[in-house]
């Protein structure tokens, strides 16, 4: 179910559990069992309606916050999320305590850098932004100093390891003199400060800019709008 993106494993294991999931029209309710590849895998309306009731923010993230769990001495992104930082323009709904419950956010981005941070309560899009296989892009507008080594560009699109283990390929290129856009489809700790100190440079400066199809656009630095159900990644 959650390889097909119906939904996460954890809601997977809570709909079998209450009879909502159907294989081939058959109801089941006993975890670990086993459907064919080729077989037709349905929710229930009680499932699907759950589904819709799930929230998803996006934030213009400031340095200084921490996008998982807290550090000593900073707070969260998701203390953002409250009535004061909505933005107007962004549309939806007034806000709710409730949609703080289960809460995430889906993927990283560092104390020190800004930009775009999806946090949801959707499973669902939590692993298409972060599952193992997920293959959406993220984009980041990067401030650097140093000097680039030589074939410095040509190993940041293609030829770095971090951790013993190689990188996807990546888009990079010159902005202008001090700053490099970046395009990743992975999302290592720190990685892109960690790709240029391997070239010789130093990020000073890294926001995000877009995840898959959605763009930072204009939401203001510390506020947050919802994801509107025309909008995918």
């Amino acid at each position: 179910m959650a390889e097909r993106g119906l939904c996460s494993r954890r809601e997977a294991d809570t709909y079998i559990e209450r009879g909502w999931v159907f294989v081939d029209g058959q109801r089941i309710s006993e975890l670990g069992t086993r459907a064919l590849p080729e077989a037709k895998i349905t929710l229930a309306p009680e499932a699907r309606a759950r589904q819709e009731e799930r929230v998803t923010f996006l934030l213009n993230k400031p340095v200084g916050y921490v996008s998982g769990q807290p550090e000593p001495g900073f707070q969260p992104a998701v203390s953002l999320i409250g009535p004061d930082s909505q933005w107007r323009q962004g549309g939806g709904p007034a806000f709710k305590s409730a949609y703080l419950k289960g809460l995430a956010p889906a993927g990283r981005l560092d104390i020190d850098s800004t930009g775009l941070l999806v946090l949801t309560q959707d499973g669902r899009i939590a692993r298409q932004l972060i599952g193992d296989d997920s293959t959406v892009e993220k984009e980041y507008l990067v401030r650097v100093e140093g000097e680039l080594v030589e074939n410095g560009l040509k190993l940041l699109n293609h030829g770095l390891s971090l951790d013993g283990r190689q990188l996807r390929p990546a888009k990079v290129e010159w902005l202008n003199e001090d700053q490099l856009r970046f395009v990743l489809q992975e999302g290592r700790k720190r990685q892109i400060r960690r790709m240029c100190e391997l070239v010789g440079l130093r990020a000073v400066g890294l926001k995000r800019v877009r995840i898959g199809r959605l763009r930072l656009g204009e939401l203001p630095l510390g506020q947050w709008r919802y994801l509107r159900e025309d909008e995918r990644f």
